[in-house]
């Protein structure tokens, strides 16, 4: 195990830490996208954007398409090379503001984060689609790890942290056993060759109706590629 600093609520990280890793000359058959924050008081990214649609959506769009080079050299196939982005049941009531999606005119932290993990999704699909399209040896995936004892809780009311401390052993999950549907993704041979899917308990799941919106991924997609500040080029594929 090697350790590469990247914080994903900043571009620059994001960009020297590709490079970093682009210098070791290894090949990327597995990317995880597993960071996140939750329910965080309105705030900024260094970069401007609102924390969650920045750190948990558009950190996780610019690293992926900037290995995407890289895992498409790495994939084969019988052996593709694996995105695995983690989302939330939350996205279910999830709603993507295409002229607000940095939540300046009414900021509510459910809803930014809804927001940020539907966007998630729509991504996920888009980017299989163009995978797919053009005939690389890459699968895309989400992931729903269900609800989970972790610090992602810590920004929730002091009444929800008693409720979770009291029942967290009955209805939560264990980090590993949130893990479990990941890792499921990441290396199972019953996943060889699948995208595009939502995946809840190591289980193929209907994700929300809004997500299969091609309009709104594809409107997603261009948008991202904006404020992230690279070439969109899914332009070329329908």
């Amino acid at each position: 195990v090697e350790f590469l600093y990247c914080d994903l609520a900043s571009m620059k990280s994001i960009r020297q830490f590709v490079q970093r890793f682009r210098a070791k000359n290894c090949p990327l058959h597995v990317l995880v996208n597993n960071a996140g924050v939750m329910l965080v008081p309105e705030r900024k990214t260094e970069d401007g954007f609102e924390e969650h649609f920045g750190l948990n959506y558009l950190g996780h769009f610019l690293l992926t398409n900037l290995l995407l080079d890289k895992l498409k050299q790495s994939g084969t196939h019988s052996h593709n090379a694996r995105i695995i982005t983690v989302s939330s049941a939350t996205h279910y009531v999830g709603k993507l503001h295409l002229n607000d999606l940095q939540s300046r005119y009414s900021y509510s932290p459910h809803g930014a984060y809804a927001q940020s993990k539907l966007a998630l999704v729509l991504f996920t699909y888009r980017l299989q689609h163009l995978l797919t399209a053009n005939g690389n040896h890459v699968t895309a995936n989400v992931v729903d790890p269900g609800v989970v004892n972790t610090e992602l809780y810590k920004h929730v009311f002091w009444v929800v942290k008693v409720a979770k401390w009291m029942t967290a052993w009955l209805f939560f999950k264990t980090p590993e056993e949130g893990a479990s549907t990941s890792i499921y993704a990441a290396v199972s041979p019953e996943m060889e060759g699948a995208g595009g899917c939502y995946l809840y308990n190591e289980e193929r799941t209907k994700s929300a109706d809004v997500a299969y919106d091609e309009e709104l991924q594809r409107r997603l997609w261009t948008e991202s590629c904006k404020m992230v500040g690279i070439l969109d080029e899914s332009s070329r594929v329908p």
